[in-house]
């Protein structure tokens, strides 16, 4: 007795077939469910699954769970715990409440999760053996031998959208999310239209996740781990769910599925096809994605990492340094001797904005002074090496011509002078020291054998952060040695100096900002604590 048997061919198949007689689902020895009409679900390469009505079930059931999974040609599933012999088996048992078209057969009923302790009494039934198909064909071949070679994601995007077009899946649209590890950027979204001369790419920041056409989105449904989206376009009734549904039904869309790509540390992206062919997708073409989503989410997760790896050294040693350290600088010793200008720029008084202002406030004080001094340095051609304490080291590297390289350092050290004047009509407290020197210095890495810092390190580097301090003792916010000295600065010699650790005087020079502002240079002499 039972359904006859048929065989899977290589494509991904999924079949819904009645069982004979009656069928009972037991937990060691209590009855869970007991059915003359329960169902047998075969889908490739999963082992025959038993499905009972919801009337049929036996054992109490709690309200749904958080736990949601997803399946293309299921919809989501919806867990509940269940409550056998006073003790509870968490999400004990799944249902599909809306199933998808091609899976409607098996719409009010629930399958038991499989463990020792849970039976099904087929009575005289005999199920189809597990299937062994597998699935191959030039997709597979492709994403397992070719799709590797493209160079930037926006690449892999087009190819893997031709590929799907050249086996026979009609996308009219496809899309990519993948969240990222950056300050200021939540991710990249690359979208691939069919006919389209290039691809669409947008960096949302982080705002996007307040945005009113993300919010209740479907990249915003899957994102956070709730399963997939499948939409039928024109034939459901939910059409108005999404917006992007009403939207891609005007461009004649049939079909649109949402289905999350799993990083391997958990992260949740997302990958997005819409079809345009009258009938929709087919189970064998989405099963095809479906299956490879895996190596398509690993091939995506190497260009994140490096996008990761790429950012974030950016965004903590700066764009020069960390392409430097990304391109194999990483080991102690690793650097170079370079001509720079070097500029180390001090917050004033924060000792006492601490206590005025408060750890909170100081704070947001501080990062406004960062943010200020950062944004003029990369103006003007340097970048900043790091933050110690309240105070910015930051490098103008000669790149043959030390006369242009003092130039950019002076023009911004003027320039943060007058930008925090600016400022402090507001934002009470937001003075500066600055020190300028040129010299060669050692750009590379420095440290332990466990951690290391990429600085500069040399004579010009201890000379422009004691210039600094000495600015603050003879009242002048920015202090240089004399060979910054050009025409076009207002500059007051203050002679060979003793500086705190430097063996030899230093030659130096006080500079004027051309613009006034309440941060002006002060009568010279006069300390500014």
């Amino acid at each position: 007795m039972g359904a006859p048997i048929r065989e899977f061919s290589q494509d991904y198949q999924i079949r819904i077939d009645p069982i004979d007689g009656v069928v009972r689902a037991w937990r060691d020895g209590t009855l869970l469910a007991e059915s003359t009409q329960a169902k047998v679900m075969y889908e490739t390469r999963l082992p025959p699954t038993i499905y009972f009505p919801l009337k049929d079930v036996r054992a109490d059931l709690s309200a749904p769970s958080d736990l949601q999974t997803f399946c293309p040609f299921k919809g989501t599933a919806t867990y509940r715990d269940m409550a056998v012999d006073g003790q509870t088996v968490p999400n004990g048992t799944w249902s599909y409440d809306s199933p998808l078209p091609e899976s409607v057969g098996i719409g009010g009923y629930v399958g038991f999760s499989r463990d020792d302790h849970t039976r099904i009494d087929l009575g005289e039934n005999t199920l189809q053996d597990e299937t062994s198909s597998h699935i191959s064909g030039p997709l597979v071949d492709w994403l397992l031998r070719e799709a590797w070679r493209s160079k930037t994601p926006e690449d892999l995007t087009v190819a893997l959208s031709d590929k799907l077009l050249e086996n026979g899946i009609a996308i009219s649209r496809l899309s990519v999310m993948i969240w990222s590890l950056h300050p200021q950027i939540a991710g990249r979204h690359y979208i691939w239209n069919k006919g389209a001369e290039e691809i669409t790419t947008y960096a949302p920041s982080y705002e996007i996740y307040d945005h009113p056409a993300f919010v209740g989105s479907p990249l915003d449904h899957v994102s956070k781990g709730l399963g997939g989206v499948r939409q039928k376009i024109g034939v459901e009734n939910d059409e108005d769910r999404y917006p992007i549904i009403r939207d891609l039904k005007k461009e004649g869309a049939t079909d649109y599925v949402a289905m999350p790509l799993q990083f391997s540390d958990g992260q949740t992206n997302v990958l997005t096809l819409t079809c345009d062919h009258p009938d929709g997708f087919t189970t064998p073409n989405l099963g095809l994605v479906f299956e490879c989503s895996a190596i398509i989410s690993r091939l995506f997760e190497v260009f994140n990492q490096r996008e990761n790896a790429q950012g974030l050294l950016e965004t903590y040693v700066g764009k020069r340094t960390g392409a430097r350290v990304l391109g194999g600088d990483i080991r102690r010793g690793d650097g170079d001797e370079i001509d720079a200008a070097i500029m180390f720029c001090d917050l004033r008084e924060s000792s006492r904005l601490v206590t005025d202002l408060g750890q909170s406030s100081y704070i947001d004080r501080l990062n406004l002074f960062f943010e200020t001094v950062t944004d003029t340095v990369q103006e003007h051609g340097g970048e900043v090496l790091k933050f110690i304490g309240d105070a910015v080291l930051a490098v103008f590297p000669d790149d043959g011509s030390a006369d242009k390289a003092r130039a950019d350092a002076m023009e911004s050290a003027r320039e943060i002078v007058a930008r925090l004047g600016e400022l402090s009509h507001t934002q009470r407290g937001c003075d500066c020291s600055i020190g300028l020197a040129y010299g060669r210095v050692t750009y590379g890495n420095v440290g332990s054998r466990e951690r290391l810092d990429f600085t500069v390190i040399g004579h010009a580097a201890n000379v422009a952060a004691r210039l600094g301090d000495h600015g603050k003792k003879v009242g002048h916010r920015i202090v240089a040695t004399a060979d910054f000295d050009v025409p076009a600065c207002k500059t007051t010699h203050l002679g060979s100096v003793e500086l705190h650790n430097v063996r030899d005087p230093v030659a130096c020079i006080a500079v004027k900002s051309d613009i006034s502002s309440p941060v002006d240079d002060l009568a010279e002499n006069t300390p500014l604590a």
